[in-house]
């Protein structure tokens, strides 16, 4: 239970539909267009486009910081992402113009930056710090669980009705649904008192976080390409390559992922509550990495794809936890959804380059390279990051000494 009383379960019914977007975006979408013959790099491409909003963010996070409460921006939010849903479904019937699609799934994008903000401004005033990386498993494991809806059942749907927007009429319906999740929980003031009133109050707090060693050294980690699961976002597009059929695609980057997912968040929250978070994070994202390595070297069938696919989506869920428990580690309370989204917006940047890059070693370099793209990436961030931690270190000890001498 969080300080308020509300079980961090429901953070997970509430982060459903930022999820599901993404979900729907690099699963359901990405298949048919992969089907339809656009190439693995426009894809990509569109999928990193997409994720621009979530970069951005932080230049509108202090709205909500500011001014209505968190539960209202939230339904704001929702019912825009919902709308987003739509639009896009629509964009996929034939004929596909891609540019109006990319549109419309930043659009979406920009809605779930809303609903996001209100659900983490909620969480980071209701969570004891000795249970930020439970709560934050439970977040990320609503942000899975709704990737494994929006991709795999509304994959499923897709190819199942006459009408490519009913899919997102379905998926907004069930968006709205997840508002009555906030019944359950009581909003609390908003923790510390700004320093000031307005934007005003917000920048200060902000840069009292970024300046310390404990906020300085979370961003640095979070930027690294360390456990941002870039493949993903292409195991859609290569079911040819590994012989395997719509219906295994559909289970093991719908359904199955979101489930096996989910118990890697949860997992993942409860170890990053054990061990220093940030070294956790790193563990949890070499590791990713040497799954990416041992799906390359394997068997190119569908057996081999689904059990690599599943064990990617749990231990993306152990990362995701990892940057969830970071995060709210660093910010504490004060403007949490304008510190939240900023360390947030850092840790998409590799995300959204990543999908870009793997998306073109793909197309130019056969099917293996994004793979070691894959591989390659979390090791370069972890050894940038634990330089600059090893320097931070010793500055530190240098002090203390010179402070007793």
């Amino acid at each position: 239970m969080t300080r308020s009383g509300t079980h961090p379960s429901i953070y997970a019914v509430l982060d459903l539909p930022f999820g599901a977007v993404n979900g729907y975006l690099a699963t359901a979408i990405a298949y048919q267009l992969a089907q339809a013959g656009v190439s693995a790099e426009s894809i990509g491409a569109l999928i990193a486009l997409s994720l621009m909003p979530q970069i951005w963010k932080p230049l509108w996070a202090p709205l909500v910081d500011i001014t209505l409460s968190a539960k209202r921006w939230y339904v704001i939010g929702t019912v825009l992402s919902a709308l987003g849903v739509v639009a896009m479904a629509a964009c996929t019937a034939p004929p596909v113009n891609l540019t109006v699609l990319t549109v419309a799934a930043v659009m979406a994008n920009v809605a779930t930056t809303f609903l996001g903000m209100g659900v983490e401004s909620l969480i980071a005033h209701s969570t004891a710090p000795e249970q930020q990386g439970r709560a934050g498993g439970w977040l990320q494991a609503g942000n899975f669980a709704g990737g494994g809806i929006g991709g795999g059942a509304a994959l499923w749907l897709g190819t199942h009705v006459g009408h490519a927007w009913i899919t997102g009429a379905v998926l907004g319906a069930c968006f709205l649904l997840c508002c009555f999740g906030l019944l359950f929980i009581r909003e609390t003031q908003r923790g510390p008192r700004l320093p000031s009133p307005g934007i005003r109050g917000v920048l200060r707090d902000l840069w009292e976080v970024a300046r310390s060693a404990r906020g300085y050294l979370a961003l640095l980690v979070l930027f690294m390409p360390i456990g941002s699961g870039g493949a993903s976002a292409l195991f859609a597009v290569i079911p040819d390559d590994w012989h395997t059929s719509a219906t295994a695609v559909a289970l093991a980057n719908g359904t199955l992922s979101g489930v096996i997912s989910l118990l890697g968040c949860l997992i993942g929250g409860y170890l990053s509550d054990l061990f220093n978070r940030k070294l956790a994070y790193v563990a949890y994202g070499l590791v990713l990495g040497l799954c990416a390595l041992a799906m390359a070297l394997s068997a190119h069938d569908q057996t081999h794809y689904v059990i690599f696919v599943l064990l990617y989506a749990f231990i993306s869920g152990l990362s995701y936890a990892g940057f969830s428990a970071v995060t709210l580690e660093a910010i504490g309370g004060g403007a949490a959804a304008t510190k939240y989204n900023v360390f947030a917006s850092l840790a998409n940047i590799p995300t959204a380059y990543l999908a870009a890059i793997e998306g073109w070693a793909r197309t130019h370099h056969g099917v293996n390279a994004f793979l070691y793209v894959d591989f390659g990436a979390p090791i370069v961030g972890a050894l940038i990051f634990g330089a600059v931690l090893v320097l931070v270190t010793a500055r530190g000890a240098r002090a203390l000494k010179f402070g007793l001498s």
